[in-house]
């Protein structure tokens, strides 16, 4: 992995396919969404359950800063969570993480 340019692509794919079944097989009521600006802000993964907004920011490597765009989570008053290489099972796994 640490040859490949694409990683972060990967790693944002892997989760969100991996969750997305997760929920499928569960028959969870979460809908997923992601968003993004003109000003290219973006959160990687939104999911809402019973009108409350949980945003996830994937990152591949743990150390690295995130930032949660002001502009959503002012707007939605979302839950903020990161997900990586240490914590990624949770996420796959739980419905509630």
């Amino acid at each position: 992995m640490a040859l490949r340019q694409d990683v972060g692509g990967l790693w944002e794919n892997f989760l969100v396919s991996e969750r997305k079944k997760q929920n499928s097989y569960k028959e969870s009521l979460e809908r997923s969404y992601f968003w993004r600006t003109k000003q290219q802000q973006e959160i990687d993964y939104v999911e809402e359950l019973a009108g409350k907004l949980t945003a996830y920011e994937f990152k591949w490597n743990p150390k690295r800063n995130v930032n949660f765009p002001k502009t959503f989570t002012k707007e939605y008053r979302s839950k903020n969570l990161l997900v990586n290489k240490g914590n990624f099972r949770e996420f796959v796994g739980s419905r509630n993480w």
